[in-house]
This record gives structure tokens, C-alpha cells and sequence, in this order.
């Protein structure tokens, strides 16, 4: 693929398709849109294949220098790649989603999801910091469209209430970019500012303008309570896009900025992190114990999941970095399956209240079993998505702080009780409802969407290093840049124990360049 712009090819995919859905019919439309995200998702299998694990940092590169204030720099690492799968392969299922439920003004729903994937894709691969901000903001707008237009009853105070929040925190992470593109003489392009030694006073307030905004977009508590109202409201593919990837803007984020251009700020703020997480994973999953929305149940979890990612990304090690790389993924992966599960008998009952369900194992017993799959992985079960994730997240944070170890495992024990909790009410017992018991079970439609999720899920979960692999060297580097940016001093995090591996990082990176 030498010469060939595939990344400029993934974006320009969806904006094509979008623009053609908007002349088609409501059919054709569905079909543009399924074809569009098909060939992005066969693009990225490409790109997949021609990543040269352990070669250069950045790979697939372009530049051209012809747009004023930034450029179109775009190139992946290993990370970026990984996330970008998850993009490409949530959206095709989306579509499927959207298939039947979605029956008005169905040409502007499709073209509004290829715009939206345009968009998250340019996250992961822009390589200017400018061009980065555009596309981390202008996602925002067609999933406030989503929300607002083909949302619930209070669909219009659930995406102003998402707007407002993420825009906001955004503002602040602006103005600091304008900083920091100031200070280095007009230089935008982000592996240049991953290497720069800012000011160790301006790293804490540049770190507090970019947690701004990745905290939100996490969502991290107490900005989190504008995710379950926009997952409540949502339709089904929405929540299913907006859990799967929307939310693993803020760890990339704290990946691509946060650490590697303000390691002494994220070494002297860490507490700040650890101390929000943990208050998540309990309060939250707490919460989730208690909802008798199903949505709103999944949606609090994810809560409490992406707070192991935080926890893991400033456990400042190893395991613990590629413990929330894991997270990410198969969060994206089990979230959007469960979000897929709730969508499957509101299609049929229109209704998510946990109570209307039971023994939905009768009638729907494929349902039942996928649904159990999901469920498990969620817990944490060994031999799926979650437990690689969340174990190898947890073995970082002891190294870090036993305390922070042990506050956060109780998340995985109140997860296994919200999770199996729900899974008792819904699937087993007997039916509540002749309604819920005349249900159908799977369409071939729902079949395919659920179980080519399943089938990842395991795959992560019995050989997560397919998944490891491309993103270990990356972390390296990132751990070499901490490593040597941040003293001992600063941080009580990096023990002698940790010191080692790190130094030893750092001269490997040193001998790879």
C-alpha cells in the first residue's frame, strides 16, 4: 500500500455515502449505508494487514501543508490502529441495528451516522493538532442530531444537556492548544509536541485544560450525568456508537496528550485521577444496582468500566497501561452487544423496564444465550473480552497503590451483582407479560450483529495478544517518555520496582530510534 492515502480513503468513504443517502430513498438509503461502512470496515482489515508491527511509530502518513492555520497530517500508531478497528466494525452493525427501527427520515439518519463515522476516525488518525480539534468537536454534532431527532420523549433536554457538556469542556482544551502551538513557534504537528518539554509550571494548567475535556467525554464522575439521559434517549444505535467509541475518545486523549506532553503534571495530578475513579466505579455501580431501566443500568456501568481505564493509563506501567487499552476495546465491544440485547426486545415490547421481562429463556432461548455471553464478559469472566482487560488493569494499579487496587476491585464484585442481577430478572423465572412471552426470538439480522460481536469477544479474551501486539511498542514509548520526563520525586508511583522495567524501556526506544 506504498503510496496509496488509505487513511484519506476511510474518511472520504462515509462523507461519499453520506451524500448520496441524501438523494436516495429510504431503501437505498439503508443500502448506501451498509455498503459504505462495509468497505471502511474492508479497509481497515487492509490496513490491519499492512501495519508493520515493531516498525515505525507512525505508518500510512500524509501531509500537505495547504490549509492555512493546520495541515492535513494523518498516520497511525498501534493504538490509533486498534481503536480505528473498533470503529470500522461497531458501524456496519449500527446500520443493521437501524435497519426496521428506524422508519422516518430514514436518507438523514444514515448520512448523519457516516458523517459521525468520518468523524471518530479522524480522531485516531489526525496527526495535527488543529485537525485533531475539528474532528474531536465535529462529532459531536451528528450524534446531537441522533439524540435530538430520532430520540425518545425527552430527547431534546438529553442532547442539549450532551452538547453543552461536551462542548464546554472542550473550549478550555482550545485555548490551551493555542498555548501550546504559540510557544513552540506555530509547530501543530503532534509528534513534534509529543517530544516537547513544555514549562513544568504551564504543564499543570495545559493538563487541567485537556482533563477538561477528556473527562467529560469519558465520562468521568461528576461530569458523567449527561451520559445515561443521552443513552436513555437515544435509539439503539446511537447508544451502541456512543458506549463503543464515543467514549474512548477521552482515554485516547489522555494517551495521545495528556501523558507524553505533560508527564510531570500527570505525575503530580494522578491523585486527582485515582481519587475521581474510584469514587465512580463504587457510587456508580452502586447506582446501576438500583435501576429498573435497563439503559440506564448499562449505562451507569459503563461508568464504572471507563474508570478502570483511567485508572489503569495513570497507573504509570506497563501492565496497567495495555490493561486500559484492553478496557477500551472490549468495553466498546460488550457495551454495544448489551446496548443491542436492550434494543432486541424494545423492538418487540417497546418498553425497557426491567420488570416487564422474565423468562425470556422460554421463548427466546438464542437471545438468552448471547445475552448471557455479553453478560459474562461484562463481569469479568475468565476466557472473555473483560476479564484480560480489567485483570491486567488491576495488576498495574497494585503496583501503583494497593489501596487504589483494592478500592477498585470492588467494582468487579458489584459488577457481577448488577449484571447477573439484571440477566436473572429479564431471562429466567417466569414471564410477567403474555407479551414478553409471545416474543419472537432472533432475526437472521440480529443473529449476524450479535454474533460476529460474541465471536470477537472470545477472540479477545483467548488470544488478546492478536490485540496487544500491534499497540506494545507504542506503550514502550509512552512509558519511556513518562519515564525519563518525570522525577522520582514527583511521583510516589514510580517505585524502584517500576523504575527498572522503565529505564529498561527507555534504553530499548532509545536503541529502536
Amino acid at each position: 500500500m506504498t503510496g496509496f492515502p488509505i487513511l484519506s480513503v476511510m474518511l472520504l468513504v462515509p462523507v461519499v455515502g453520506a451524500v448520496a443517502c441524501l438523494f436516495a430513498s429510504a431503501s437505498g438509503a439503508r443500502w448506501i449505508a451498509l455498503i459504505a461502512t462495509l468497505l471502511d470496515l474492508l479497509l481497515g482489515i487492509l490496513l490491519w494487514y499492512g501495519y508493520q508491527i515493531g516498525g515505525e511509530q507512525w505508518q500510512f502518513t500524509e501531509y500537505n501543508r495547504t490549509f492555512g492555520l493546520f495541515a492535513w497530517a494523518l498516520g497511525i500508531d498501534g493504538i490509533a490502529l486498534m481503536l480505528i478497528m473498533l470503529s470500522v466494525f461497531l458501524m456496519p452493525i449500527c446500520i443493521l441495528a437501524s435497519w426496521a427501527s428506524i422508519e422516518r427520515r430514514v436518507p438523514e439518519y444514515m448520512a448523519y451516522f457516516l458523517i459521525m463515522e468520518t468523524m471518530m476516525l479522524g480522531v485516531f488518525m489526525a496527526q495535527d493538532i488543529f485537525l485533531f480539534y475539528i474532528f474531536f468537536e465535529a462529532g459531536l454534532i451528528p450524534m446531537f442530531l441522533i439524540i435530538g431527532i430520532w430520540g425518545g420523549a425527552e430527547r431534546i433536554y438529553a442532547s442539549y444537556k450532551f452538547f453543552l457538556y461536551t462542548f464546554f469542556g472542550s473550549v478550555l482544551m482550545l485555548v490551551a492548544m493555542l498555548w501550546m502551538v504559540n510557544f513552540t513557534h506555530g509547530d501543530t504537528y503532534i509528534p513534534h509536541l509529543l517530544v516537547t518539554d513544555f514549562p513544568r509550571q504551564a504543564q499543570t494548567w495545559l493538563w487541567l485544560a485537556f482533563f477538561a475535556s477528556f473527562a467529560v467525554k469519558m465520562p468521568m464522575w461528576p461530569v458523567h450525568t449527561w451520559l445515561p439521559d443521552a443513552h436513555v434517549q437515544a435509539p439503539t444505535a446511537g447508544s451502541v456508537i456512543l458506549a463503543g467509541v464515543l467514549l474512548k475518545l477521552g482515554g485516547y486523549g489522555f494517551l495521545r496528550f495528556s501523558l507524553p506532553m505533560f508527564p510531570q503534571a500527570s505525575a503530580q495530578l494522578v491523585w486527582i485521577i485515582f481519587g475521581l475513579s474510584l469514587i465512580a466505579i463504587v457510587y456508580t455501580s452502586l447506582v446501576a444496582l438500583v435501576q429498573r431501566d435497563m439503559k440506564k443500568l448499562i449505562a451507569y456501568s459503563s461508568v464504572a468500566h471507563m474508570a478502570f481505564v483511567t485508572i489503569g493509563i495513570f497507573a504509570f506501567n506497563r501492565q496497567g497501561m495495555e490493561g486500559a487499552l484492553i478496557v477500551m476495546l472490549s468495553h466498546g465491544l460488550v457495551s454495544g452487544a448489551l446496548f443491542l440485547c436492550v434494543g432486541v426486545v424494545y423492538d418487540r415490547m417497546h418498553t425497557r423496564e426491567i420488570d416487564r421481562y422474565g423468562g425470556l429463556a422460554n421463548n427466546m432461548p438464542a437471545y438468552a444465550l448471547l445475552f448471557m455471553v455479553f453478560t459474562m464478559a461484562s463481569v469479568g469472566l475468565p476466557g472473555t473480552a473483560g476479564f484480560v482487560g480489567e485483570f491486567l488493569s488491576l495488576i498495574g494499579s497494585y503496583h501503583a497503590s494497593t489501596f487504589v487496587a483494592a478500592v477498585a476491585t470492588t467494582g468487579i464484585i458489584l459488577g457481577a451483582a448488577y449484571m447477573l442481577y439484571l440477566y436473572w430478572r429479564v431471562v429466567y423465572g417466569t414471564s410477567r407479560n403474555a407479551d414478553a412471552a409471545a416474543m419472537p426470538d432472533l432475526n437472521p439480522r440480529e443473529y449476524v450483529s450479535l454474533g460476529a460481536i460474541a465471536l470477537v469477544v472470545m477472540w479477545m479474551g483467548i488470544y488478546p495478544e492478536s490485540f496487544l501486539a500491534p499497540m506494545r511498542s507504542d506503550v514502550g514509548l509512552l512509558m519511556a517518555r513518562v519515564a525519563s520526563a518525570a522525577p522520582k520525586s514527583d511521583s510516589a508511583l514510580v517505585t524502584p520496582a517500576l523504575a527498572a522495567p522503565a529505564k529498561q524501556i527507555s534504553t530499548a526506544a532509545g536503541g529502536a530510534h
